[in-house]
């Protein structure tokens, strides 16, 4: 008989370095600490041992002597005694008994899982994040846009208990066409903070769907208007919370800042006041926002909202649109006065480059003093990213007016509550989720009860 062609056995060694490989996995995500695993293998090991001295005592001190008697010659005469000591044979069918118990036990909880709809690896997910995510620090993060969402897909492999609250002012696109037809808000912000959050890969990626062509549709995504049937047939998001939360399977809570419809209105440098944040970018020219406000200013937050704020261990403002994404969710009354009185550190990510239209000009520490006249209160942590954007990426910012964020002419008391570290994507000019995530989880936070 031939040998098998060498591309065939190639990948048979493949295949088996990748099933082998996949089973190592999976048994470190078994025995990974807080799964509450190896306390119950360790106790069943004991419980075994003791049953089977126990055993032995019954059986060579008990009516069964002549039986164990009997089972010890057996075995015996299967093996010599100056090759293989009995002593040696015992400890190889105890291991074995074990192994096979062992086994059995595994095989049972397979078939369990299987009968109940679920698999393995879906199964030791979800003990991870019951378990271990669910004691998680418990996050607060505040803005809007790509950038709320890039922090969240980062935060959801370390913690479970992640409350983000979303700026609804937008007026532009898909979402700015939707609150105008259906007088509700905008929901654009809060899809892409779902589908960041949603343990469903398939949800996920149809929440983010674009419609390309359809009267009426065409331009808004699945999720938006998804949010916008729910706003309709409930009367407001604020009711619909509970459900989009159960449907999307989320991992953690996504909250509008307001469940009221509500405009950005802008102060300019020059004396212009600017109404609608879609008018920023294109209308600030060369002057500067001196500050924002909502209207109408008393807008209600949720009671949810509130109460995460208050037993959160750390605040998250950004990464995000200074003006149009961070600073509107701290306008909400009833959130700030909540930020104002929480005993958390808050904690201001910087964003890497300036905002064309927007933040044109601003320094860093001109960032932070606007969060802090629009809160009333100071970040309490500033992390900042040291890593350099490549050189092609700089050039095509500084083109369309932007420009790196960094330190130069910063106060000292700016200095002193800035954390600097590698955050950047590779190749991009934007913030690597997971590094944010490390970032956050080795700055201080106040301990969780």
């Amino acid at each position: 008989m031939s040998d098998p062609p060498l591309g065939r056995d190639t990948d048979f060694r493949t295949e088996a370095r990748a099933r082998s490989e996949h089973v190592r996995r999976r048994a470190r995500v078994w025995m990974a600490p807080g799964i509450g695993i190896k306390r119950w293998l360790a106790l069943f090991m004991l419980c075994t041992f003791v049953g089977a001295v126990g055993f032995l005592h019954f059986t060579w001190t008990g009516p069964l002597h002549f039986i164990a008697t009997r089972w010890i010659l057996w075995l015996n005469n299967l093996l010599a005694p100056e090759v293989l000591p009995l002593y040696v044979v015992g400890i190889t069918v105890t291991t074995l008994a074990l192994l096979g118990a062992l086994w059995s036990i595994l095989m049972l909880n397979r078939t369990m899982l299987q009968g109940a709809g679920s698999e393995p690896g879906q199964a030791v997910d979800n003990i991870l994040e019951k378990r271990t995510l669910s004691r998680g620090p418990r996050f607060v993060a505040v803005g809007g846009g790509t950038g709320l969402s890039n922090l969240l897909s980062g935060l959801r492999s370390y913690s479970g208990n992640i409350t983000a609250v979303v700026a609804v002012s937008d007026d532009g696109g898909s979402s700015g066409r939707l609150r105008e037809s259906l007088q509700m808000i905008a929901p654009g912000d809060l899809t892409d903070c779902y589908a960041a959050l949603s343990d469903s890969p398939v949800m996920a990626r149809l929440l983010l769907h674009r419609f390309q062509r359809g009267d009426g549709i065409a331009g808004h995504t699945f999720g938006n208007l998804m949010l916008a049937t729910l706003s309709e047939e409930q009367g407001g998001l604020g009711e619909a919370m509970k459900d989009i939360h159960e449907v999307l399977r989320i991992r953690g809570r996504v909250y509008p800042a307001s469940t009221a419809p509500t405009t950005l209105v802008a102060q300019l440098s020059d004396g212009r006041e600017l109404r609608g944040e879609s008018s920023f970018a294109t209308q600030v020219g060369d002057a500067r926002i001196l500050n924002v406000r909502l209207d109408p200013p008393e807008l209600p937050a949720l009671p949810d909202v509130l109460d995460a704020i208050r037993e959160a261990s750390q605040i998250v403002l950004g990464p995000g649109s200074l003006f149009t994404s961070i600073i509107p969710v701290l306008l909400v009354p009833d959130i700030a006065h909540a930020i104002r009185q929480t005993s958390a550190p808050v904690v201001y990510v910087a964003s890497l480059m300036s905002e064309p239209g927007e933040t044109d000009n601003l320094t860093l520490e001109e960032h932070v003093q606007a969060i802090s006249a629009h809160l009333g209160r100071a970040p309490d942590r500033v992390l900042v990213n040291s890593a350099s954007p490549p050189d092609e990426v700089m050039r095509r910012y500084a083109a369309a007016g932007a420009r790196l964020l960094d330190l130069h002419g910063a106060s000292q008391d700016l200095r002193g509550r800035v954390t600097q570290l590698p955050l950047l994507q590779a190749g991009h000019a934007r913030h690597d989720p997971h590094a944010l995530a490390q970032a956050l989880m080795i700055l201080p936070s106040r301990p969780t009860t």
